[in-house]
């Protein structure tokens, strides 16, 4: 058993997994989709467009069934142009610690560049992450 399908059974769900697989061709600006869906506390991973700025919307969860998808939406929005690109997590229940790092290194990868990824509304999971590890989450920006 795997850490995701485990939350998944101790939040309760009891419907199967949908078998459809998202690869990272499903990360256009358009959305992207992981696959995966479950009641309770897990959900597919999405990304949509920020429409007033650039950047995307992610909900969903971000765990091992949804790292393809994760790493594919943070590719496009690290291709965006323009100084600050946004990623508004309000939507997001769950990240793991390997979503934790995919995001420190895209805002790594940015700031690199003399740019910033800024992330709004972080998930508890995120907020937790980074206070048990502020160093490796130092390149992480959250808007006030």
């Amino acid at each position: 058993m795997n850490s995701s399908s485990g939350a998944r059974e101790r939040a309760g769900s009891s419907e199967p997994a949908d078998s459809a697989a998202a690869g990272p061709e499903s990360a256009g600006p358009e959305s992207a989709t992981a696959s995966g869906a479950a009641a309770g506390a897990w959900a597919p991973l999405t990304a949509r467009p920020w429409q007033d700025r650039p950047g995307a919307r992610l909900s969903g969860s971000c765990d091992l069934d949804t790292r393809e998808c994760l790493s594919a939406a943070l590719g496009v929005v690290t291709a965006m142009p323009g100084p600050v690109v946004h990623l508004d997590l309000s939507a997001v229940v769950f990240l793991d610690t390997a979503a934790v790092a995919a995001l420190v290194r895209a805002s790594a990868a940015l700031g690199g560049q003399g740019r910033r990824l800024l992330l709004h509304d972080p998930p508890y999971s995120l907020r937790k992450v980074v206070e048990m590890f502020p160093d490796e989450c130092a390149a992480l920006e959250v808007a006030a």
